[in-house]
């Protein structure tokens, strides 16, 4: 009997061994892909790498519901329980501990990142206005100038003499 070559890469069914006589392989089991990269129906894994979860913000109503679970637990594990399936840190309840005995329903609510919004001033539309109507008012004067310096030149030109005198305008 000679030995049969179980390494072989041939993938047709009637193979046979270098007498002639057809050679018995295993066979595959069904849905099984060929390890020469053929169609497989394997998944593999993803290569790539996982997009970042966001960051959770807790709710008040939610931490004082978990705080409530907290209390009622009696038997030795069951915080260790709760704080798992929620994936909470011991600190944390902690913390809500202390600002729920203070009373701090505030600080049980998540805080908002960031630059806080100025407040508007009541009276700053007022002020823009004011602003707007003294440009408006000082172009007018600017434009009144004007004409009252041509008014002079032109007098002067023709020696006519301007009367600046209320007075003038009785007579």
């Amino acid at each position: 009997m000679k030995p049969i070559k179980m390494n072989s890469l041939q993938t047709s069914e009637n193979q046979q061994s270098p007498n002639g006589e057809p050679v018995e392989g295993a066979r595959r089991a069904t849905g099984a892909g060929s390890p020469l990269g053929g169609h497989s129906k394997q998944h593999l894994p993803n290569p790539e790498v996982p997009e970042k979860r966001p960051r959770r913000y807790l709710t008040a109503s939610y931490k004082l519901r978990i705080l409530q679970q907290a209390d009622n637990c009696t038997q030795p594990g069951q915080i260790g329980r709760l704080l798992r399936r929620e994936g909470l840190y011991s600190s944390s309840l902690s913390n809500w501990r202390r600002a729920r005995e203070k009373g701090l329903l505030q600080s049980m609510s998540p805080k908002k990142r960031g630059r806080k919004p100025k407040e508007k001033n009541p009276l700053a539309a007022e002020v823009a206005k004011l602003q707007k109507d003294k440009q408006k008012l000082e172009r007018k004067l600017k434009q009144a100038e004007l004409i009252i310096e041509a008014q002079k030149k032109i007098s002067q030109i023709l020696r006519i003499t301007l009367d600046t005198d209320e007075n003038s305008e009785d007579t």
